[in-house]
C-alpha cells in the first residue's frame, strides 16, 4: 500500500482546552490513517459481517441453511468417485467353450502363461479337456472370458484384458472436471450461486441415470466426461456456504461439509453393497439428486453475491426474513446502509475475471501459488488413495472405514482453524505429509504396521490440506471473481488428479517411489506457501482493493 503523508497545521498549546482539541485531532488523524491502510475495515463487507453476527449461526435461519447445504453435500459426495464401484476391477479368466472349471484347475495349476489373457489350445477341439489334450508349448490370446461378476460393467462391456478401458473411466471423469470448472465458476459468479447449484445437481442426476441405461462403452465414457463438465456443484456449494456466514464460523462450515460428505461416501458404499448390479447402483445413487428441485423454494441466494451485483433490495428482504425466523430485531439502519456495488460488476466471465486478476500483481501471484497448492493437494489425495494397500475383509466396509478418516481430518481442521490461523496450519500439514510419506517409502519390508501407520498419517494430513485449499482460495479473491478463481485453481489442479493414476507404474523401479514423490512434492509446496498472506483475521473481500489489503499485517507474505 502507498504511504500517505498528512500535513497538520501548526497548533499552539495555550491552554488545556487547546491541548484537548489537538489530541482529538491527532486521534482522528490516526483513525483516518488506519482506515486508509486497511480499506476492508470500512466496506460493505464489514457491515454485512455485523448483520450476520446478529443473525448467529445457531439461529433457526442459519440452522435451516446449513441443513440444506449439508444434505446437498451428503447426496452428491459420491458422484465424483462413483466409478470406484461402477467400474470396479473384477476377476476373470479365459473361456474354454467345452471345459469345466474343475478340469481347467488341474491344467492351470502347472501353467506358465497368464490365465487372464492367454490360454492353451486344445490339440483335439472335439476331445476332452484332459491335461494331455492341451498344447502347452505356447499360448494364444483369449477372445472370450468368464467373469466372477457377470453383472459388472467390465463383464457387460467385455473389457477382459483391456484394463486401460476400465481405468479410462476415472481419468475421463477427472478431465471432465478440469474442463467443466473453467465454465461453472464464471457462470456461478455471473448468474448466482443458487441457480448454478440447482442446475448442476439436477443435470448430474439426469446424466447419472442416463449412464445406467447405455449399451455402448464409448457412450458411457462420453457421459462420464460430460457429467462433471456441466454437473459439478461442490465448488459452488462451498462458495455459497462460506459467503453466508461470518469469518469466525467458516471453519465450522468446512467441518459440516466434510462430515456430511463422508456420510455420503459411506452411503455410496452401502448402496453398492445392496446393489451389486452396476446399473441399479447408479440409479439408486443418482435418484436423490432430483430432490434439489425443491431448493428453488427452500434456499436463498448468497447475500454477498446479491450485494456485489447491486441487487440490494433482494438482500434486504432475505435479511428481514432471516430476522423474523430467528425472532430477533435488527436495526433498520444497519440493513438499509449495506453498501452495494453497481451493475458494472455484472461482467462475470472467465476472461473478465482473468483480466481483473492479472491486472493486480498481488492477485496474479496468489493465483499461481494457489494453483501449485491445488496441484499438490489433488495429486496427493488421489495418489495415496490409488496406491494404498488393499485391506483384507469386506471391501465395502473397508471403504467406509477409510472414508471416516476424512471426518477425523475435518475435526482436526476445525480445532486448528479455530485456535490458529490459516497459513501456518497449511504449511504444517504439507510438511507432515511430506515427512510421513518420505519416511514410509524407506520402511523395509516386514514392518507392515509401521508402514501402514505412516501411510495413514500422511493420508490424514493430505485430507486436511485439500480442505484448507478450498478455504484459503475462497478467502484470497474478491466476491465477483471468487468462485471463478476457485474453479480455475481446482481445474488446473486436476492435472494432478489425472497424473495420479500413473503412479502405480513407478512400482517397477522402486516400491517406495510413489510415496517418496508425494512426500517431496508436499515439502516443496510447503515452502511455496510461506510466500502467501494469512487470511484468518480478514473478512471476505468484495473488490480488488480489499483483496490486496488481506494479510497486510503479515510482513512475510509477498502475495
Amino acid at each position: 500500500m502507498k504511504q500517505i503523508e498528512i500535513k497538520e497545521g501548526r497548533i499552539t498549546f495555550k491552554s488545556d482546552i487547546t491541548k484537548s482539541v489537538a489530541e482529538e485531532k491527532s486521534k482522528q488523524t490516526n483513525i483516518n490513517n488506519e482506515k486508509q491502510k486497511n480499506p476492508a475495515s470500512e466496506t460493505q463487507n464489514s457491515n454485512l459481517e455485523n448483520v450476520l453476527s446478529e443473525l448467529k449461526i445457531s439461529g433457526r435461519y442459519h440452522m435451516r441453511f446449513l441443513l440444506l447445504i449439508s444434505f446437498l453435500s451428503f447426496i452428491t459426495s459420491g458422484f465424483p468417485i462413483n466409478y470406484i464401484f461402477s467400474a470396479e476391477n473384477v476377476d476373470y479368466r479365459c473361456k474354454y467353450s467345452n471345459c469345466k472349471h474343475t478340469e481347467l484347475s488341474i491344467v492351470n495349476a502347472n501353467s506358465t502363461i497368464d490365465q487372464k489373457c492367454h490360454k492353451y489350445e486344445l490339440l483335439d477341439p472335439k476331445g476332452t479337456c484332459t491335461e494331455d489334450n492341451f498344447n502347452k508349448s505356447s499360448g494364444v490370446e483369449c477372445s472370450e472370458w468368464i467373469y466372477d461378476k457377470p453383472n459388472s460393467l467390465v463383464a457387460e462391456f467385455n473389457l477382459g484384458c483391456k484394463d486401460w478401458k476400465r481405468t479410462l473411466v476415472g481419468t475421463t471423469h477427472s478431465i471432465g472436471f478440469m474442463i467443466g470448472l473453467l465454465f461453472m465458476g464464471p457462470l456461478s459468479d455471473r448468474f448466482g450461486r443458487k441457480r448454478v447449484l440447482i442446475f448442476n445437481t439436477l443435470i448430474t442426476g439426469v446424466i447419472g441415470i442416463s449412464k445406467s441405461m447405455v449399451t455402448s462403452y464409448w457412450l458411457f465414457i462420453a457421459l462420464e466426461m460430460l457429467e462433471p463438465m456441466i454437473g459439478d456443484n461442490y465448488s459452488t456449494t462451498y462458495t455459497m456456504a462460506v459467503e453466508m456466514v461470518t469469518t469466525e464460523t467458516r471453519p465450522m462450515i468446512i467441518f459440516l461439509l466434510s462430515a456430511s460428505g463422508t456420510m455420503g461416501d459411506i452411503l455410496m458404499a452401502f448402496i453398492a453393497y445392496l446393489a451389486p448390479n452396476w446399473r441399479m447402483f447408479l440409479i439408486l445413487l443418482y435418484t436423490p439428486a432430483f430432490v434439489v428441485i425443491l431448493y428453488i423454494f427452500w434456499l436463498d441466494e448468497s447475500l454477498r453475491w446479491l450485494l456485489i451485483k447491486g441487487r440490494k433490495t433482494e438482500a434486504e428482504q432475505i435479511i428481514r426474513k432471516a430476522a423474523k425466523i430467528n425472532n430477533i430485531v435488527i436495526e433498520e439502519s444497519k440493513i438499509v446502509n449495506l453498501k452495494s456495488e453497481d451493475a458494472s460488476s455484472e461482467k462475470a466471465t472467465l476472461r473478465h475475471a482473468l483480466h481483473v486478476t492479472f491486472s493486480s500483481k498481488k492477485l496474479f501471484i496468489r493465483l499461481i501459488l494457489c494453483i501449485c497448492v491445488w496441484f499438490t493437494s489433488l495429486f496427493n489425495a488421489y495418489s495415496l488413495l490409488i496406491n494404498s494397500v488393499s485391506l483384507e475383509g469386506n471391501k465395502y466396509i473397508n471403504f467406509g472405514l477409510v472414508s471416516l478418516s476424512s471426518t477425523a481430518a475435518g475435526a482436526i481442521l476445525l480445532y486448528v482453524l479455530t485456535k490458529f490461523k490459516r497459513k501456518a496450519p497449511l504449511i504444517l500439514c504439507l510438511t507432515l505429509t511430506g515427512v510421513f510419506c518420505v519416511s514410509q517409502s524407506f520402511v523395509p519390508k516386514g514392518y507392515r504396521w509401521l508402514s501402514t501407520l505412516l501411510y495413514v498419517c500422511g493420508k490424514i494430513n493430505s485430507s486436511i490440506t485439500i480442505k484448507m485449499a478450498y478455504l484459503y482460495t475462497t478467502e484470497l479473491f474478491p466476491t465477483y471473481t471468487r468462485n471463478t478463481m476457485l474453479a480455475l485453481c481446482s481445474s488446473l489442479g486436476r492435472i494432478g488428479a489425472i497424473l495420479a493414476p500413473l503412479t502405480p507404474l513407478l512400482f517397477v523401479y522402486w516400491s517406495g517411489l510413489p510415496s517418496f514423490l508425494v512426500g517431496v512434492l508436499s515439502l516443496v509446496t510447503a515452502s511455496i506457501v510461506t510466500l502467501m498472506p494469512d487470511t484468518s483475521e480478514d473478512v471476505l473481500p468484495d473488490n480488488v482493493k480489499q483483496a490486496e489489503a488481506i494479510g497486510i499485517k503479515d510482513k512475510k507474505g509477498i502475495a
